[in-house]
């Protein structure tokens, strides 16, 4: 078994494969460096062979989106961390070591993010990640440095560690035992807010996600769904409400639930009035989805935990004008 296992899925993405693979293997800590092809249609697997011998491809039969394509490789991998790596993401020198060290010390920490900076802006904090992951009570994610379309400039305001609700699937580091415990990640959600539900499983089970600015990564963004696209906004309404009906506590599933049901519908309305019809129709189909999807959710002792922002982001951010204190 190798100590740390730096993974990159991939899927149809040779143009970032191409630019930031060399900067993973030249910032390399000795670790292994594997990527799982997602069933790419493009000529990603035969660049790979070319101009990188030395890596290690997985290729996956089939494309199960970010949450089975991490499942069905991380199957194939023994390693005592996992280090899930965007394929669009620029990393710097020492960005392994002070997170596998901080890990190595904390038994309870089961997963870990850096400070997630812009590829494009690198002196601004990027959308997926920033500073550290939470969400508020109704189930909206936000995160320090960024919330909604705003983003902070880095000016060490959030050089810490910090204990955080979620890590970014952009740059995860996983203890590998605690994944495999937790079946991974849920395969029905295909991608986005997969990480989230993650890292909320992994709280119930008593376990700590930890930001540390100790590492620092560049992340483009959007390389694979841009976030206007309306699969993206079906994908996002539908897993934020799958997650909720699995993590809440039995006291507050209903209510919150109901609540998020109409905050989604004024949304979707708002959305049509914008003009973005092909939207409001993904947010009614993501409705429609997740009553589906209900029979097929696990819901394994779902408790109160730390780190819920108790106000709505939204009321604080949009109509307050306030950002939340955490």
């Amino acid at each position: 078994m190798t100590k740390v296992a730096v993974v990159i899925l991939n899927y149809n993405g040779q143009k970032f494969l191409a630019t930031f693979l060399p900067s993973v293997i030249n910032h390399n800590d000795g670790y292994e460096i594997i990527v799982a092809d997602n069933a790419s249609t493009d000529n990603s697997v035969n660049f790979l062979k070319s101009n990188f011998a030395d890596i290690k491809i997985i290729q996956l039969a089939n494309n199960d989106g970010f949450a089975g394509g991490y499942n069905n490789a991380l199957k194939e991998i023994e390693a005592e961390y996992y280090v899930l790596l965007n394929s669009d993401v620029e990393v710097s020198p020492n960005w392994t070591k002070p997170i596998i060290d901080l890990m190595d010390k904390d038994k309870s920490i089961a997963a870990c993010q850096p400070k997630i900076l812009s590829y494009q802006q690198k002196t601004h904090f990027e959308y997926a990640g920033a500073a550290g992951g939470y969400i508020d009570w109704l189930g909206y994610p936000f995160c320090r440095g960024r919330i909604f379309d705003s983003y902070e400039e880095d000016t060490g305001q959030y050089n810490d560690t910090k204990e955080i609700f979620w890590a970014t699937g952009a740059c995860m580091f996983v203890r590998a035992e605690v994944f495999h415990q937790l079946n991974g990640f849920d395969a029905q959600f295909f991608a986005h807010m997969e990480e989230i539900d993650l890292c909320w499983r992994m709280k119930n089970q008593g376990n700590r996600i930890i930001y540390s600015s100790a590492s620092t990564v560049y992340h483009v963004g959007g390389g694979t769904l841009h976030k206007s696209n309306p699969r993206k906004t079906f994908l996002n309404y539908r897993n934020g409400l799958a997650m909720l009906y699995k993590n809440l506590p039995s006291n507050k599933l209903f209510s919150t639930i109901l609540l998020r049901l109409i905050l989604d519908g004024i949304s979707g309305i708002k959305l049509l009035a914008d003009g973005s019809f092909s939207d409001f129709l993904a947010v009614i189909k993501a409705h429609f989805a997740f009553y589906a999807m209900i029979p097929k959710l696990e819901r394994k002792a779902p408790k109160q935990v730390n780190h819920i922002y108790q106000k709505s982001i939204v009321w604080e951010y949009f109509v307050k004008k306030q950002k939340p204190i955490i």
